[in-house]
């Protein structure tokens, strides 16, 4: 069923058919006999029709895909970094289709989804400029010694509902670039523009390289668990990582996890106010507060407490919630009822234990996913808005004085993503940043990623790294050649 009179159409004259959605296999658009449907979540009204793959798809794109590696492995770097060049101009054509595309399938309002799809074409390229370096380890009279990293075969990639678009590209150019093939499962709540991306790849990529495969809960197992996949890059909550890791040791698959956060802020005393509260309250609550890395814990200097606190309440007083294409709206709906339901959960913890609400604490009637932007003023260290990753709109803030004690209590945590200190005082800043127990810790800043830069979580945050050279050799054999001379 089509959405709406806001629905995508294609345009620049191209031929991409945006309200028609289904596998690509082999280098070819394939159906099937049962299909599903995903939720607009700012409507509740049902989205288009996707193919429910079958066992026989998955075979079917998995011996593609190994056939597809013999060849596309001993392609030059050049040959692979054309055709990544060439896939994002052809994205590029089509940006303002992908972001009304994913204001309809994840509910991001407009400006952030146009963000994201042109971040897209800018991560396809900066991660095209990397190269997995040949190593010489030793160069002797009698040998030589080389390191070289060789691609694994057949990819899977598990993409999750907060950054579709992005998170799927990210995905795929990584693995094409190390001479892989891909397979991307997007998440069935956001299958989209995935689907999408995947099909314009096919104008530069031979058949069998790029594929997707949408379905049911069914289809992650298939993937995961199937003899002829050789590694799995996962982007998603902890607890489905921990499953998917145990279905990959059946065949000792590779695995890249990049899982749930927990990002603590540590505001000093010597900040501006005016400045740093608005920007902390911006990174907690981009894209509804359903982003990995969004700060979810925030500890400000009890002598600036209440000033800061009173800041970063009346800027969240002047951010919009409401469906995508309405004019500056900054939070979207949660993308999908169970997340929604996982939230209010969060809300009710907090109305039982009679926590303090600075700001929001109230759950609109609307016909969409909507939850008001929520600041609770100093709960409990227990509590389970502190301990636990909400992945939606409501955020802890609690007071500290002493340095070590704030270091602590940052620490202490199962996750360990990304973590930033908020000083003016550098020194102090950067003594606090490097106790931090997290893969990418900031000062005076948070979330600004570089894909020429490993990202990795410490903890339960993840296992393994993607972006810059340290992803691209999670794609990768090593392999060690010695030389007698």
């Amino acid at each position: 069923m089509a959405p709406s009179a806001d629905s995508p159409a294609a345009a620049n004259g191209s031929k991409i058919d945006f309200t028609s959605f289904s596998n690509v296999i082999n280098g070819k658009i394939s159906t099937a006999s049962k299909t599903t449907h995903a939720i607009n979540p700012a409507t509740k009204k049902p989205n288009w029709e996707v193919p429910v793959s079958t066992p026989q798809d998955v075979d079917e794109a998995v011996a593609a895909a190994r056939t597809a590696f013999k060849s596309w492995s001993k392609t030059t770097i050049s040959e692979r970094k054309a055709a990544l060049e060439g896939w994002a101009a052809e994205i590029e054509k089509h940006v303002a289709d992908f972001a009304k595309l994913l204001v309809i399938e994840q509910g991001k309002p407009y400006q952030w989804a146009m963000f994201e799809a042109d971040i897209t074409t800018k991560q396809i390229r900066n991660m095209a400029e990397l190269e997995v370096p040949v190593e010489i380890v030793e160069d002797g009279d009698s040998r030589q010694i080389i390191t070289r990293y060789t691609p694994l075969g057949v990819v899977v990639g598990i993409v999750p509902w907060n950054y579709p678009m992005s998170l799927a590209c990210g995905k795929i150019t990584p693995a094409v670039l190390t001479g892989n093939t891909i397979i991307i499962k997007p998440s069935p709540f956001t299958p989209y523009t995935a689907i999408k991306v995947v099909e314009l790849a096919q104008k530069f990529f031979p058949p069998g390289v790029v594929q997707v495969l949408t379905g049911d809960d069914s289809l992650g197992p298939l993937l995961t668990l199937h003899a002829g996949v050789d590694k799995i890059t996962f982007t998603g909550s902890t607890a489905t990582g921990k499953k998917i890791m145990e279905s990959a040791s059946k065949t000792l698959k590779r695995v890249t996890l990049e899982l749930g956060g927990n990002d603590p802020a540590i505001v000093c005393k010597s900040v501006d106010i005016a400045t740093v509260a608005p920007a902390i309250a911006t990174l907690a609550f981009m894209n509804s507060g359903q982003i990995c890395l969004a700060l979810k814990r925030i500890y400000i200097h009890s002598s600036i407490y209440p000033a800061f606190r009173d800041a970063m309440v009346a800027y969240t007083k002047t951010l919009k919630v409401g469906e995508g294409f309405e004019e500056d709206v900054f939070l979207g709906p949660v993308q999908n009822k169970m997340q929604y339901d996982r939230v209010q959960g969060f809300f009710d913890d907090v109305e039982k234990n009679g926590m303090s609400v600075a700001v929001g604490g109230k759950i609109p009637d609307s016909e969409g996913y909507f939850i008001n932007p929520t600041i609770i003023d100093n709960p409990a260290e227990e509590s389970r808005i502190v301990v636990e990753e909400p992945f939606g709109p409501i955020l802890p803030i609690m007071p500290w004085t002493e340095e070590e004690d704030v270091i602590e209590r940052a620490n202490n945590s199962k996750m360990g993503l990304g973590a930033s200190v908020w000083s003016s005082d550098l020194e102090e800043a950067a003594r606090i940043a490097k106790q931090l127990e997290a893969g990418s810790v900031w000062v005076n800043a948070h979330m600004e990623l570089a894909p020429t830069a490993a990202f990795a979580g410490h903890k339960q945050s993840g296992i393994g790294a993607e972006h810059g050279v340290a992803g691209l050799k999670a794609y990768c054999n090593v392999q060690v050649l010695y030389l007698k001379k």
